[in-house]
């Protein structure tokens, strides 16, 4: 089972929001609450994946953030918001946010972006990853990144293109016919080479250099 923590201020989006996923067999709501106790129930109930509310009155989604990614078993952590172009949406993804969604996507997509992210992949709302790309995490001109993944070897880019494509370890091994093990040590790999603390960090660099030639296709995994 995936164990999934819904942290939001208002009530009628953690209620729908546990609706919609406890109706997937393999997806467990172990609680939905507002951010005040976001940090404790995650400490108790040690989820697989946090779906976190960027903006919330009592305390700062940020914030937050910053706290799960201290607990010693970190949760994958997705930011939740109902805007595509939230001025917060850079600094969730430098301090390590693993995907970020907007409160209007698809129901029937919700159980499938869970799955995605407690196996390790990448999700980002197409219009959030244009906005991002073209600028708002000032990773510099193209050329700048095309640079950046030179230090990649062939395969390293190949798992990298993978990366950027929002599949999971577990897909990508299946792609390129590797164990499980093999691409979790490429992907650290190129985390390191490329400096980057996250996936969707190096899946926005790979996006920028322009190893992708389909830039809205993360929404769909």
């Amino acid at each position: 089972m995936i164990r999934v923590l819904v942290v939001d201020d208002e009530a009628l989006v953690r209620t729908g929001f546990e609706h919609i996923l406890s109706a997937a067999d393999d997806i467990e709501v172990v609680a939905a609450v507002a951010g005040g106790r976001a940090v404790r129930a995650a400490e108790e109930l040690r989820p697989d994946v946090v779906l976190l509310d960027i903006r919330m009155p009592d305390v700062d989604g940020l914030t937050v953030l910053a706290q799960l990614r201290q607990l010693a078993g970190k949760p994958v952590v997705a930011m939740l918001t109902t805007f595509d172009m939230d001025e917060y949406v850079a600094a969730a993804l430098r301090s390590g946010a693993a995907g970020f969604l907007l409160k209007d996507t698809d129901p029937l997509q919700l159980p499938v972006l869970v799955r995605n992210l407690a196996e390790g992949g990448v999700v980002l709302s197409s219009s959030v990853t244009r906005t991002v790309v073209h600028g708002y995490l000032d990773n510099g001109p193209q050329h700048a990144a095309m640079h950046r993944i030179q230090v990649l070897s062939d395969r390293e880019r190949a798992v990298l293109v993978l990366i950027a494509e929002g599949l999971s370890n577990t897909a990508i091994a299946a792609r390129m016919h590797l164990s499980t093990g093999t691409v979790k040590d490429h992907v650290s790999a190129v985390l390191s080479k490329l400096r980057v603390v996250s996936r969707v960090q190096a899946a926005l660099l790979a996006e920028r250099a322009g190893l992708l030639r389909a830039p809205d296709r993360r929404e769909e995994r």
